[in-house]
């Protein structure tokens, strides 16, 4: 009965929102996701350089030799994103910091899609125990929305090479941001992803060696998959089908699937944890699932937790208390593999 009542809770909580969300045009818009590539006006050929992408290690660099300009006011840091675009307010990159007397852990947060508010408690809880919380701006988001926009369209949608180059954005933003935690003198940095930001956090920890550990919330390995069975996503699915099915998707998106960089995940010095809803109906529990026997595989041993309740009723008690007493115990264990 009562998981009968977190369900249709679910349910309702995903309808916020829903109304702003259409169906649009399918786009392939490769020049955005691949800079400097060839003109692109097939799927196959956008394929052909989401694979190129895939197997090139510098897609996830920043750009060399440029002035890293980082402001800080009281609580709040900014700085100028490595990817510039038609949407000035998303060209800076905002975060807010909550200190610690230590200056020796911090954590990166990386948050949902769409979300309208900062995490002050949980800021607030792991600073008083030993750990700087810097809570970034994911792209389109906070002060970096949009004007006009009623969500964070751009930053996943029907437009296929924006949306990889909004998360290859978000992926330099939180590199660059952790570049300069450690220059600040922090021994260990770590980032905690959830939902969609779970695939930020996840690539970036793949790809930047600094990361100590990563906990990734409510995810999964493939992004496609995600949008494509995903109760939060059925307009970008609708907005696709009629152009793209699935393996397409898949293999556009391919530098976005976690699963792709299992054996960089797996490395030693990188402690991973994982949390799963087996009743998430916006991030489906198999797909979850399968990303944890990819990392497996790899050789990685994740620390998983499985909570038996949805995607957002995640946030609700008692299932947001285990979620973060097993996050505590995470961040403040010991070094060495998970």
């Amino acid at each position: 009965m009562f998981h009968e009542w977190l369900d249709r809770w679910d349910e309702r909580r995903a309808q916020r929102g829903e109304a702003a969300k259409k169906v649009t045009a399918c786009v392939l818009d490769a020049g955005r996701a691949f800079p400097g590539g060839p003109r692109t006006d097939t799927i196959d050929e956008f394929c052909a350089l989401a694979g190129q992408a895939l197997s090139d290690p510098s897609f996830y660099e920043g750009p060399v030799g440029r002035d890293q300009i980082f402001e800080r006011r009281d609580e709040w840091l900014q700085f100028p994103s490595d990817i510039s675009n038609d949407v000035e307010e998303n060209n800076v990159v905002w975060a807010k910091i909550t200190e610690s007397v230590s200056h020796d852990r911090a954590l990166v947060i990386f948050h949902h899609w769409n979300a309208s508010s900062r995490n002050r408690q949980m800021a607030k809880f792991f600073s008083l125990r030993g750990i700087t919380v810097v809570e970034i701006a994911m792209p389109y988001h906070f002060e970096r929305s949009r004007p006009g926009s009623l969500y964070a369209d751009y930053m996943l949608s029907s437009n296929l090479g924006r949306t990889i180059q909004s998360v290859r954005q978000a992926v330099l933003d939180g590199r660059k941001l952790i570049r300069w935690l450690k220059g600040e003198g922090y021994r260990e940095v770590s980032v905690l992803g959830m939902s969609l930001g779970s695939w930020v956090a996840g690539l970036i920890a793949a790809h930047e060696p600094a990361v100590s550990k990563a906990s990734l919330f409510l995810t999964a390995g493939s992004l496609a998959d995600m949008v494509w069975s995903g109760r939060a996503t059925r307009s970008i699915q609708k907005s696709l089908e009629p152009v793209i099915g699935l393996p397409d998707l898949r293999t556009a998106w391919a530098p976005l699937n976690l699963e792709n960089y299992a054996q960089s995940l797996a490395r030693p010095d990188l402690q991973l944890q994982i949390v799963i809803a087996t009743r998430d109906q916006v991030v489906l529990p198999d797909q979850s699932r399968r990303f944890l026997q990819r990392l497996k595989d790899a050789g990685a041993s994740p620390s998983v937790l499985e909570l038996n309740c949805g995607h957002y009723s995640l946030a609700m008690p008692p299932y947001i208390l285990l979620a973060g007493w097993s996050l505590k115990r995470f961040l403040l264990s010991a070094d060495g593999p998970g």
